[in-house]
């Protein structure tokens, strides 16, 4: 803006100066032409004054050519070469300014100035010529100055500006735009590059959205195939022995209590393998919920005796130890806390696989339940990104461990969700997860 600001001046010094040199060159044409009356009414007075001595117009200094004639148009006196066959009648032809000039006895003879009284107007209109094209110049400059500044301020940015608009349009998020903080663009050519690198991160982060999305497909793909290979396996068992039993025993099957315990621990693995498979699926169709934004809760309030049942409900293989709990009263949606405290205790199974002490104190509003084993705990570098979606500590990863990245991300989201919060701590001991209910 400043560069335009300092080309509109420029410009307009130099109308001005065209003005004024206009002025100049026109000044004085008409004042020259006006003399020449005065002059000739002189040089007149002085005729009749020397009538029979013509000459001594000789010591006069005029600043005119003349001619003084007698009446029958011969010449009596002139102070330049006067043009054949020169009469009053001839200077009226040519506008030449004449006096007649007189005595007592009337009019002898006239005065004819050589010059048609003209002349001003002609060096007038030649220096008009002269200042117009000097002018027309000088306006020319000034347009072409200013166009070429509009040319590489505006119209050039906004070229830029356009086919980077285009190749944004056609996905090539790579190349910046040039940007000139000088041009009436600046600003824009600036915001229009930010966008263009919010794109380029909008587009790597859909990219490794897609990734990640692919390799949870492939991990459930996993983790299913094997409850459900274990369901299928279990179910042919129970099918086989019932065929053999029947057909051995004719249309009254007995069974043995070895037998009905051996059933009965085939029903166990099945039912166990179908929990399997209603959490992984449970964990996706909750993750999906949170992307779409429909990730609810409802609280109300319960007894914090629902936590014992909580855990005792999710703590298959009865390596839950509880402490003292007190009696509060929690504001949470049941149903959550449920798979909050589940994927906590899944993953203890999964990770650790030793007893499990869940402990309890009151804090400010809140009461904080720590939920810990006795395994090898997480890197201290890695106890922030644990409860990231998808992410997988980098131990787990080289292991055979089966599992999605998915447990502690949906627990912590949950108890953001219920006003609460969800830390991981370790040490020497294990992972410890602290819980924070809100009170009602």
């Amino acid at each position: 803006m400043k560069r335009y600001l300092m080309l509109l001046l420029s410009v307009a010094v130099l109308f001005l100066a065209a003005i004024m040199l206009l002025a100049v060159m026109t000044s004085g044409t008409i004042t020259t032409s006006r003399e020449h009356i005065t002059v000739l009414n002189d040089i007149a007075r002085t005729a009749e004054a020397h009538r029979t001595d013509l000459d001594a117009l000789e010591h006069t200094d005029y600043p005119v050519s003349f001619v003084i004639l007698d009446m029958t148009d011969h010449v009596l006196y002139a102070n330049a070469k006067a043009p054949e066959k020169l009469s009053v009648e001839t200077a009226i032809q040519k506008a030449y300014p004449y006096q007649y000039v007189k005595d007592d006895s009337g009019v002898w003879g006239s005065v004819i100035l050589l010059d048609d009284g003209m002349e001003g107007y002609r060096i007038l209109r030649t220096r008009m010529i002269a200042g117009v094209s000097i002018c027309a110049v000088l306006i020319l400059l000034g347009m072409i100055c200013f166009g070429i500044y509009l040319n590489r301020n505006v119209i050039a940015p906004f070229q830029r500006m356009k086919d980077f608009a285009g190749k944004v349009a056609e996905g090539q998020l790579d190349t910046p735009l040039a940007m000139d903080r000088d041009n009436l663009f600046g600003a824009f050519s600036e915001s229009f590059d930010i966008m263009r690198e919010e794109l380029a991160a909008s587009r790597q982060r859909e990219l490794e959205l897609q990734r990640k999305e692919r390799e949870l497909v492939a991990s459930l793909s996993h983790d299913l195939k094997t409850p459900v290979t274990g369901i299928q396996l279990a179910a042919e068992v129970l099918q086989m022995r019932l065929s053999v039993k029947a057909e051995a025993s004719g249309e009254a099957v007995t069974l043995e209590p070895e037998e009905i315990e051996s059933m009965s621990d085939g029903v166990s693995g099945i039912l166990q393998k179908a929990g399997q498979i209603n959490a992984l699926v449970s964990d996706l169709f909750t993750s999906t919920l949170d992307d779409l934004g429909e990730f609810k809760v409802s609280c109300r309030d319960e007894d914090s005796g629902v936590l014992a049942e909580i855990v005792k409900s999710c703590d298959d293989q009865h390596v839950a130890v509880m402490g003292e709990l007190p009696s509060v009263i929690l504001h949470i949606d049941r149903k959550r806390m449920t798979q909050v405290i589940g994927n906590i205790i899944s993953n203890s199974y999964k990770y650790a696989n030793t007893a499990i002490n869940v402990d309890f104190r009151l804090s400010e509003g809140f009461l904080e339940m720590c939920i810990q084993d006795h395994g090898p705990g997480v890197p201290v570098e890695e106890l922030e990104l644990i409860t990231n979606k998808f992410y997988r500590g980098k131990a787990w990863k080289e292991s055979d461990t089966d599992g999605n990245g998915l447990g502690l991300y949906i627990a912590k989201m949950l108890m953001k969700k219920m006003e609460g919060d969800l830390v991981a701590e370790t040490s020497g001991d294990g992972l410890a997860i602290t819980l924070v209910i809100p009170l009602s």
